[in-house]
């Protein structure tokens, strides 16, 4: 029912910035919070940025003055602006978002998208 479409993900070089966006979709209430996580090879899955429907935001200590997050409620689309790349940036990328399906008003779940890669070479 709930659909997270990522893009935005690819190959920089290090101090390049990329630009991820993560659309919600199906029948569903503009979604509370929206965030990114990544997850490096060998490594546990980490917060990058996430924000709620009032706009309140945070970040991961390591991407702090490099990365921003924002959206767009009316299209239930969350960005990732991501700036001064460096090769540990490198890893998938995942979009979640803590959905209210119009059909079940009265709960909420965590959906996630399938991940999208960042590389970024030396």
């Amino acid at each position: 029912q709930v659909q997270l479409t990522e893009s935005g993900g690819g190959l920089v070089q290090a101090g390049g910035s990329l630009r991820l966006s993560c659309a919600a979709s199906g029948s569903i209430f503009s979604p509370n919070a929206m965030g990114w996580y990544r997850q490096a090879p060998g490594k546990q899955r980490e917060l990058v940025a996430d924000i709620t429907s009032g706009g309140s935001t945070n970040y991961g200590d390591s991407v702090k003055g490099r990365f921003t997050i924002s959206r767009d409620n009316a299209k239930n689309t969350v960005y990732l602006q991501m700036n001064s790349l460096k090769p540990e940036d490198t890893g998938v990328y995942y979009c979640k978002a803590d959905v209210t399906l119009r059909t079940l008003p009265f709960r909420r779940d965590d959906y996630w998208g399938q991940g999208t890669q960042v590389t970024v070479s030396s």
